[in-house]
């Protein structure tokens, strides 16, 4: 649907439009299923299943990457929600606020980095939702396989390129539907993913021959990635727990994008914590199981869930129960594509040029970026990434929870966000304490990467990174106390 007018008692100003202005509160909708129906279809995708993968292999028990799981999801829940906290109470989306830190014009710094991480996933998801197709339509039509004639180019032929494009186009659609296409999906997709998970974690029970062989298959991965006893490594440990936080750091960033929906903060609190503390952890479980009961099956590991329903298809003789199965993986790809991955682009270039630039805009420009970056390319760099963005995205949210939290103790002037001329100008735009904050918790982590001794700054890049420039921004600002603390918001609150 389409974005309302402006809120008439806004200024005119460069820094506004439709889709920029505060959320009104008759358009304040998602109630705490939406915002926990969000989750689940974020967290029920393929990275997801394929996350304790990496973890075992690097030398990890399946207990322990569990933990790490949990204990990563748990850490950046906390972000999540005072950051959400903003979005419920003004109305208002990441790029406007992150003008209270940064400045009207610095805003652009954290806003572009979260950007480009978010166009490198949404290609990376749509790869993969690309070759769900693929299987579905080779299922139902032999003949698209063998299009191209078996000619490839980067390791891959026609087909899968057009598959590619075909979810790239769904995805289209559903940006053009914006924000309300968004929820509506979410809400509709949860119970299908969290039924289909069930289901796949059933047949794994079922076809190992019970819970304790299960689980014997899975104690046989991690012995096999050299896991002895599942010990505590703090040195393979510690920068899983920091990919896992890494895995949500963009999200903990922008999440005002839509809590900016929320009827209350108790909405948003309760409903994240039931989306994301119970289904990440039971979605990489069940991922686990599964791929131990191919241990038990087939001798080996099937971590891929695509490849794992394409050999049973071809058991089973069933084609419907192929199409159906990739139905739902694709459907999981989409619902954490589109809220994951597009929303925050789309808000930042709309952010970029107000006038010139709205939701449905930057979404196109964001999705054709994820076209044009050779996802199936950077796949192979997917691990190691989360490693080293979350260190970099770590020490934006530092800045900006430090303002929020300890300088502005929770209080916007909401008509200065979008002045030009206002309190949150700083130096031409620009607030320097902020960038000088960034760069200081951004440079601890490369030192742990170039000091051997101190490569647990490294390691635990989110961690250090987060930590000092909280507290630098934080120092810095202290001088300075913040202008709009004693002022009343020019717009409801919700609280």
């Amino acid at each position: 649907m389409p974005a309302p007018d402006p809120i008439p008692h806004l200024p005119a100003s460069p820094l506004l439009n439709a889709d920029l202005a505060p959320t009104p509160p008759e358009r304040r909708t998602w109630n705490l299923w939406h915002i926990a129906s969000l989750w689940v279809g974020m967290s029920v995708c393929i990275p997801s299943y394929m996350l304790a993968a990496g973890m075992i292999q690097a030398g990890l028990s399946w207990r322990m990457a569990l933990l790490a799981v949990l204990l990563g999801n748990a850490i950046v829940w906390i972000p999540l929600v005072i950051n959400a906290h903003a979005g419920t109470r003004y109305g208002i989306p990441f790029p406007v606020y992150a003008r209270a830190s940064f400045g009207t014009r610095g805003a652009h710094i954290p806003a572009v980095l979260r950007a480009v991480v978010a166009c490198g996933w949404f290609g990376i998801q749509t790869w993969m939702g690309g070759l769900a197709i693929h299987v579905i339509l080779s299922t139902l039509w032999p003949g698209w396989a063998r299009m191209g004639g078996g000619g490839t180019f980067m390791g891959h032929g026609l087909p899968q390129y057009l598959a590619f494009l075909i979810f790239w186009a769904i995805s289209l659609w559903f940006v053009w539907r914006g924000t309300e296409g968004i929820k509506w999906l979410e809400t509709l997709a949860a119970p299908l993913l969290l039924g289909a998970g069930v289901a796949l974690l059933w047949w794994a029970v079922g076809a190992s021959g019970g819970w304790g062989r299960m689980l014997g298959g899975a104690d046989r991965l991690s012995a096999d990635a050299g896991a002895r006893g599942g010990g505590f490594a703090v040195g393979v440990f510690l920068p899983w727990v920091t990919a896992m936080v890494g895995y949500w750091a963009t999200l903990s960033l922008n999440i005002s994008d839509f809590t900016r929906y929320a009827r209350s903060q108790r909405d948003q609190t309760v409903g994240q914590a039931l989306g994301l503390l119970i289904t990440m952890p039971l979605f990489a479980f069940i991922g686990i199981a599964v791929t131990s009961a191919t241990v038990l099956l087939y001798g080996q590991a099937m971590w891929n869930p695509v490849e794992l329903v394409a050999r049973l298809t071809a058991e089973q003789g069933s084609a419907a129960l192929g199409i159906v199965a990739m139905l739902v993986i694709a459907v999981a790809t989409l619902t954490t594509n589109i809220a994951a991955n597009i929303v925050s682009p789309a808000f930042t270039l709309a952010n970029l040029a107000p006038s010139r630039i709205t939701f449905r805009t930057g979404g196109v420009i964001a999705a054709v970026i994820g076209l044009l970056i050779f996802p199936w390319k950077l796949l192979d760099l997917y691990q190691g990434w989360l490693l080293t963005y979350s260190g970099l995205l770590g020490a934006v949210g530092g800045v900006i929870m430090a303002d929020y939290l300890l300088v502005r103790r929770g209080r916007l002037d909401v008509r200065a966000l979008y002045d030009e001329h206002g309190i949150y100008r700083y130096a031409n735009g620009i607030n320097p304490r902020a960038v000088v904050a960034l760069a200081a918790g951004v440079l601890v982590a490369l030192v742990g990467l170039m000091a051997p001794g101190l490569r647990f700054l490294f390691d635990g890049a989110w961690f250090s990174a987060t930590l000092v420039s909280f507290l630098t921004y934080y120092a810095l600002m202290r001088p300075a106390p913040a202008a709009d603390a004693r002022l009343t918001p020019a717009l409801p609150e919700i609280r």
